[in-house]
């Protein structure tokens, strides 16, 4: 199991940019195809922008089409977790940091082989660990 990591709402307002804050713990989305890594072809583990904790990798990274960047699976299972989200009229499974429980995006079963999965995730709350 991860390490939790746990901060007030006023040190996460400390730590993050406001459009971080945002999307990390209020749960909010940026525009689509205005993230930093939507279009990344760059290699290296995608960490939470929040606290470090290893989320994906480029080799899991996919052009989707939808505007935010999109992985096949997490690095590692116990990396991410998941809960139901009925907000907007919809039900959707939202992607939240296991470390932090910041929100990420969402998953959707519409992604390529192997997994059919497409991790919707917003760039604000990545951070990326290029390979030399």
């Amino acid at each position: 199991m991860k390490k939790k990591v746990i901060k007030t709402d006023e040190e996460w307002r400390e730590q993050l940019t406001p459009e971080q804050y945002e999307v990390a713990r209020r749960k909010g989305t940026e525009r689509p195809f205005t993230g930093q890594y939507h279009d990344s072809k760059d290699k290296g583990a995608y960490k939470c922008a929040a606290c470090g904790n290893e989320l994906f990798t480029s080799e899991a990274k996919f052009d989707s089409g939808c505007g935010w960047p999109s992985f096949t699976a997490p690095s590692a299972e116990d990396n991410v977790r998941t809960e139901t989200d009925t907000t907007h009229g919809m039900v959707r499974t939202e992607v939240l940091c296991a470390s932090c429980d910041s929100h990420l995006g969402h998953v959707f079963d519409d992604g390529p082989r192997p997994t059919n999965l497409r991790y919707c995730i917003n760039s604000v709350v990545l951070d990326l660990d290029k390979e030399e």
